[in-house]
């Protein structure tokens, strides 16, 4: 074989070498990169991941032990698009958190310890169109205007977790949204629940797995499917009257009467001083006829 020959194969080699090196020097240690991907999922990380190549477009951080998302670190990747976070240890502080990855398109923080959302935590992230925030257990509040930016929100997943009440407009003013998850949620069907009840009935949003969208409390209501108590909340909502309602309307009772009784009143007075004033003008007529 001629030395030209030889070289071809070598150079290949090599340069298959130089590009194995430089990939193993740009992903971060146990996870998997291939182009504009880094997958750590199952590495019991504690932290998040170091030297994560800066043009990543797809991180995936499933099943580790992460309990913080810094801010800085994430804004580094101001490409990234894609970000699954499912089944860590991520708490309830992440307001700003997202503040330098505005590309981001897919967010999955379900099976973490959130324990709220507010403004400040999705705020940033305009182009945003699936967030799944589903299985956090001690999620208990989600602020009403919690997705006012997120105006491209089509999948929205809030299963499973500690809710007991939405606001109608936190979902209803998403002009894009699709499919929304409310599944085995600890919802309280009260008369304040009844709003987004009937939102729920009138929208062409899907909501999968309907069946398990139940009432938690009242008791009396435990288990009723949410949608079908639209009829019942209507009646019960509109004619029950509360202890509050009946004080008011005793102090409305108790004002009619005690302005009613002072008008007769007055009324009364008034009627006395004319009769006496008409009588005394009846008696000087008649002592001004006597005098003629």
């Amino acid at each position: 074989m001629s030395p030209s020959g030889r070289a071809q194969p070598l150079s290949l080699m090599f340069l298959l070498g130089v590009g194995m090196a430089s990939e193993g020097i740009d992903c971060p240690s146990g996870c998997r990169c291939q182009y504009l991907e880094v997958n750590c999922t199952g590495q019991q990380l504690q932290e998040f991941p170091t030297a994560i190549p800066l043009d990543t477009r797809q991180l995936i951080l499933v099943a580790n032990n992460i309990s913080y998302l810094p801010a800085v670190e994430l804004s580094f990747l101001a490409d990234l698009v894609y970000l699954d976070c499912r089944k860590n240890l991520l708490g309830d502080d992440l307001d700003f958190t997202f503040i330098g990855v505005a590309k981001l398109v897919y967010l999955d923080l379900s099976f973490n310890n959130l324990t709220q959302v507010t403004f400040s935590t999705f705020s940033h992230l305009l182009s945003l169109v699936v967030l799944k925030i589903s299985d956090n257990p001690n999620l208990v509040a989600i602020e009403k205007d919690a997705f006012a930016n997120n105006t491209w929100l089509r999948h929205l997943d809030v299963s499973r977790t500690g809710l007991t009440f939405l606001d109608t407009s936190t979902v209803r003013d998403l002009p894009n949204l699709r499919f929304l998850g409310l599944s085995d949620n600890l919802w309280h069907c009260n008369c304040s629940f009844l709003d987004f009840i009937t939102w729920m009935t009138e929208t062409n949003v899907h909501f999968p797995d309907a069946d398990n969208i139940t009432c938690y409390t009242p008791a009396g209501l435990r288990v009723l499917k949410v949608p079908a108590l639209e009829a019942q909340l209507h009646i019960s909502c509109l004619t029950q009257l509360y202890k509050q309602d009946y004080i008011f309307l005793c102090l409305v009772g108790f004002c009619i009467f005690f302005f009613g009784t002072v008008a007769a009143w007055l009324a009364g007075i008034c009627a006395v001083i004319y009769e006496v004033h008409a009588s005394k003008g009846e008696e000087e007529e008649e002592d001004e006829e006597e005098d003629t």
